[in-house]
């Protein structure tokens, strides 16, 4: 698999393992990574995290059957629940809200002051991202066409080089390649500013419709182990940032700066109808799933939507909310 690396350590052949895919943005999904949360509570499996750069990668890696749970945008899961791709897996939590942790940055000395001002100039986004989505309804909302825009597929490092290079006039990305640009740019929208207008983003966690039929447990301790993570954020934020920064390898001040950046639900939030919902009463984010979808066949990105009923069946609240709370 390109644009990954895995971590072998550990590793025991006389037990089944557990393959999760994990990218390096502040999560909870770190803080269990980091804090091995999951290898003490399943010591009879081994756990195998694998880091990918982006959700497409992600997709690749579910189509490929080479992991049993992820972490990655709502664009991504969109296109992954769509045609052609019509990956069988589940949303089974909801890891953050994308909030001033995803934006589009223009570059110091384009002369670039507003959405608008992107006509003609080229632009650097993760195709198939939760930031390429958002980059395509900053442009609508804006009046600009994409395909006035020179839009190019770059991964968060990749597009900070070209952006130091000055072969990109503008770049929408996330934490922490975002710190980065934002040192000598200027933000030009937010992802929280697109989701007040109507096209919020999230970052999912995801599970293998098979592995969750044949491993419920597994499934209710690692929504557990995720519910834990939120929960330190809220109440304990100098923990979560040194787990954080370690993952990330940057200090805890910069850690705990990049949390304070997006929106982290509390566990009631979370198996609200707002989000989740519970066992029997699905939530929103099937139906925010499926306006991603709808507004991405809109932009010739996917052949078409499916019915919101397919997003409804591809959440995954067995158990909730009680599930969450056990020991």
């Amino acid at each position: 698999m390109t644009g990954c690396s895995v971590d072998h350590s550990g590793q025991d052949d006389s037990k089944p393992t557990i393959r999760l895919a994990y990218q390096a943005f502040p999560s909870g999904d770190l803080i269990v990574k980091n804090n091995g949360w999951l290898e003490q509570a399943l010591p009879d499996y081994n756990i195998k995290w694998t880091k990918f750069d982006s959700g497409a990668d992600v997709n690749t890696a579910f189509v490929a059957g080479e992991v049993d749970f992820g972490a990655l945008g709502s664009s991504p899961v969109a296109r992954g629940l769509s045609g052609p791709l019509n990956i069988k897996y589940q949303v089974a939590f909801v890891l953050d809200v994308a909030g001033d942790n995803e934006a589009l940055v223009a570059r110091n000395g384009t002369g670039i002051e507003s959405v608008a001002g992107l006509r003609g100039k080229r632009v650097a986004t993760a195709f198939a991202s939760t930031a390429h989505y958002s980059l395509l309804a900053a442009l609508a909302q804006a009046g600009v066409a994409a395909k006035d825009v020179d839009i190019i597929d770059l991964q968060p490092q990749a597009s900070l080089a070209a952006w130091q290079r000055g072969d990109v006039d503008a770049v929408y990305t996330w934490l922490p390649t975002l710190d980065q640009l934002r040192k000598d740019g200027k933000t030009l929208i937010t992802s929280r500013q697109l989701s007040t207008a109507g096209k919020p983003t999230l970052d999912l966690g995801v599970v293998s419709t098979a592995f969750a039929g044949q491993h419920p447990e597994v499934v209710d301790i690692w929504r557990q182990v995720q519910a834990r993570a939120l929960t330190l954020i809220h109440d304990d934020p100098a923990a979560a940032a040194k787990a954080v920064a370690a993952q990330l390898n940057t200090s805890e001040e910069d850690a705990a700066n990049q949390l304070s950046q997006g929106t982290y639900l509390t566990i009631d939030e979370l198996t609200s109808p707002t989000w989740l919902g519970v066992d029997g009463k699905v939530g929103n984010v099937a139906e925010n799933l499926h306006s991603a979808a709808v507004f991405l066949a809109e932009q010739q990105q996917i052949p078409s939507a499916p019915p919101l009923s397919a997003f409804q069946s591809a959440i995954y609240t067995k158990g909730l909310p009680g599930v969450l709370t056990q020991p």
